[in-house]
């Protein structure tokens, strides 16, 4: 695995500040940091930059690669996707003296809001199990995630990459596809990106950007993530023929989409209390989780046990911002436990503090945790060969993914290369009047960069005439 983030960082300290929110709650609920792109950068240069460092850094033989696929929401093409980054990795490799990708290598872009780096990542290990037998796959999932200045967003912004080679004997974890879990359901309005969005906010004036400001309605969309993850969740527990709670039992760790620090560790929370209404010999645990939280019993076991239509809630106009509200009144009182912190909080620990300092990468979020996570364990030489975890990804709109992974015996040579703390070194702090003007597209006052080992874009097309047309498309570069 590898990871890339652009240089340019907004200490979330420093942007309390600027915006008058309280710090404590902004660093305890959010993070310290998130990340945001040059002038210079587009989502194909990120992930070109991820791909190429893996290349390099792993010794790949590029010959061998069958299959780069881009996960992305932040495709600023509506045709070509993945073959851009293969373009872009191709001709740096020429110019470095080693051979290109493979000329027989499929480029598919696979989009799903958060989870197109999963379907990505699934659609590779299916890949190598079929015709792609005894090749690799390249899989690079990322986005640039930002929100309008003034938002109940912006504080969660973010933008970065994460490339990983798949391959049938790996290296760091394996996947196991026959007991994962699936869930999907259409939630209309919960987060969406539709192409009229820009016949409201056009381009800047000044800068020429369009803005990739997404649609969402927080509550609405909180419920939707925290649903979706459960069905998912029940459906890879379905399969292991397992319960929530002797699953909780197993497992080393899990990570889950992080969008921001505290969204997964409430899905964790209600991911063990909804499994404790799945088996008769722990209501007894549910019932005084539900006394100790003021919660009605009853209500909270019909709740869990039931099947809501959310977006028949919008359609209706009845969502009033809670689909499930005694089960969560006694899920935010479970957090306040110690039996939180000791069943669920210590198995999502692992790299978890790194991930502070990253923002939101919406498709890339769930695979840098990993990243983070397996280089944290190499560093304090943990044993973590054949240690079992639980990797769920989830997409707006709206769609989960649960799949059982284990970490291979070989792991911590290969951690040791994702330098995942070496990509959050190359910091620049940006002030307000640079973060707001690079957020608007415009050039950053006082801010100096030299790109150095980075693809850039070069130029931007402009010809449209009769025998040939290139307007809005991007020419990169890369600088060694």
């Amino acid at each position: 695995m590898k990871l890339y983030v652009p240089p340019f960082r907004v200490r979330l300290e420093d942007w309390s500040g600027w915006t008058n929110n309280a710090w404590s709650k902004i660093r305890s609920v959010v993070g310290r940091s998130f990340r945001i792109p040059g002038q210079h950068e587009s989502i194909y240069t990120m992930a070109a930059n991820a791909v190429l460092q893996l290349v390099l850094d792993y010794d790949i033989d590029p010959a061998r690669v069958g299959m780069l696929a881009l996960g992305t929401e932040s495709s600023t093409d509506n045709s070509a996707g993945a073959v851009i980054v293969k373009g872009m990795v191709d001709r740096a490799l020429l110019e470095l003296g080693r051979p290109p990708l493979s000329r027989n290598c499929e480029v598919p872009e696979f989009k799903h809001a958060c989870l197109g780096g999963v379907y990505g990542l699934k659609s590779a290990v299916r890949y190598l199990a079929s015709d792609g037998a005894g090749r690799q796959a390249i899989v690079v999932c990322g986005d640039i995630a930002e929100y309008e200045r003034g938002s109940t967003g912006e504080q969660t912004q973010g933008a970065g990459t994460v490339a990983m080679l798949v391959e049938e004997d790996p290296a760091l974890f394996a996947l196991n596809l026959t007991q994962a879990g699936s869930a999907s359901d259409y939630r209309g309005p919960d987060f969406r990106k539709p192409f009229r969005r820009y016949a409201s906010a056009p381009a800047d004036q000044n800068s020429g950007k369009l803005h990739d400001y997404p649609m969402f309605s927080g509550r609405y969309s909180l419920v939707c993530y925290i649903d979706e993850t459960l069905r998912a969740v029940d459906d890879m527990l379905t399969r292991l023929r397992v319960t929530p709670r002797a699953f909780f039992h197993q497992i080393d760790g899990a990570f889950l989409h992080r969008p921001y620090h505290q969204m997964p560790v409430t899905a964790m929370a209600a991911l063990y209390a909804w499994g404790l209404s799945k088996s008769e010999a722990h209501l007894g645990e549910l019932r005084q989780l539900c006394e100790q939280s003021g919660a009605d019993y009853d209500k909270v076991l019909t709740e869990m046990r039931s099947q809501p239509r959310l977006f028949d809630a919008i359609l209706n106009k009845t969502f009033d911002g809670e689909v499930y509200p005694e089960s969560m009144k006694a899920v935010r009182f479970f957090r306040s436990t110690p039996k939180f912190e000791e069943v669920v909080t210590r198995k999502m620990s692992l790299g978890s503090e790194r991930m502070m300092d990253l923002g939101n990468l919406y498709t890339a979020s769930l695979p840098a945790w990993v990243a983070a996570g397996l280089e944290e364990g190499a560093e304090r030489e943990l044993d973590l060969g054949g240690k079992r975890f639980v990797f769920v990804g989830y997409g707006s709109g709206d769609a989960a993914e649960a799949i059982p992974i284990q970490v291979m015996p070989r792991w911590k040579a290969a951690a040791e290369k994702i330098g995942f703390r070496r990509a959050l070194e190359k910091a620049i702090d940006l002030n307000q009047k640079q973060y707001e003007a690079l957020h608007d597209g415009k050039e950053a006052p006082g801010l100096l960069y030299r790109p150095s080992g980075e693809f850039v874009i070069d130029r931007v097309g402009s010809r449209h005439e009769s025998d040939f047309q290139d307007l809005g498309i991007e020419y990169y570069r890369y600088v060694p």
